[in-house]
């Protein structure tokens, strides 16, 4: 019979499996977390460095400031634009997907652009979206004039979409392959309508990963400056690009870090709020 292990033993086993992971997570996101914090509550220096005093003044700052009210607003209305299409397009490609004879192959065509550079892939929307590029030339061919795309909102909303909707498709996916299709034929025998029988039947089994997909989505998309600062030109601001400016040309790191950690504060937000409403599961379904 196998002795029962000592504290001392519990405590190497502990340290040799779960410490590397720990000290990894402590040391490049618990301690920078904490760093940016600290900066967030100090005052901007003569050259842009955070000095002393300590305080609430560049939260204060951000949060009476309308035009920065306006930047978390409009981050805020193209992320949720922004998902909303992702969703519409994501929702049915997933069942085609999970009903289709080929889909490992479709899978793989939904996770090819993870093998590309994601700044490679905005480069490209440039091509498309210039004058002289792809849509203008599509465009001229059918004998209609040059419309001007870059910069613009909707190149931002195109690039967008396009960039996160495989991080809606692939959670629905699995939220798909684990439906009981013996509830839709239930709904049929018991009278309902195709309509009714897919929302009463089907659609709850897929909100896990609905919503798992939705936030994957609408937290990158409203902190993307990448997008925002290639197609938009300048025009359109985000609070990504706002975090960029501060730490950049502004020179102004400590307002930089309250509006990160505003930033941090709207994601860990809706995190909390996937886990209520999922339960005790909902973080574990969305990672």
């Amino acid at each position: 019979m196998r002795e029962a292990a000592t504290p001392a033993q519990r405590l190497r086993r502990v340290l040799l499996t779960v410490g590397p992971g720990a000290f990894w997570l402590v040391l490049f996101v618990l301690v920078p977390t904490l760093i940016v914090l600290v900066v967030s509550l100090m005052s901007r220096g003569s050259l842009g460095q955070p000095v002393p005093p300590f305080g609430l003044h560049n939260y204060v700052r951000f949060f009476s400031d309308p035009l920065f009210l306006e930047i978390i607003g409009r981050s805020l209305w193209i992320g949720f634009w922004s998902t909303l299409l992702v969703m519409l397009l994501g929702y049915p490609l997933a069942f085609y997907i999970a009903q289709s004879r080929y889909k490992e192959v479709l899978l793989l065509l939904v996770v090819i652009p993870f093998f590309t550079n994601f700044l490679i892939r905005v480069y490209a929307w440039i091509v498309v979206f210039q004058k002289e590029g792809l849509l203008n030339a599509l465009i001229t061919a059918f004998g209609l004039p040059p419309g001007e795309f870059l910069p613009s909102t909707l190149a931002v909303y195109v690039a967008t979409v396009y960039t996160y909707l495989p991080f809606f498709v692939l959670p629905l996916y699995a939220a798909v392959e684990r439906i009981d299709w013996s509830l839709l034929e239930a709904a049929y025998d018991l009278g309902a309508r195709p309509v009714r029988a897919f929302f009463e039947a089907i659609f709850p089994q897929t909100l896990p990963g609905l919503l798992a997909g939705f936030l994957l989505v609408f937290i990158p998309a409203v902190g993307t400056f990448v997008i925002a600062d290639l197609l938009g030109g300048g025009k359109v601001t985000l609070v990504g690009n706002l975090i960029q400016l501060q730490f950049g040309s502004a020179q102004n790191w400590a307002f930089g870090s309250a509006a990160s950690m505003v930033l941090m504060a709207m994601v860990l937000l809706g995190l909390w709020l996937y886990a209520r409403t999922q339960g005790e599961r909902g973080l574990d379904r969305l990672v």
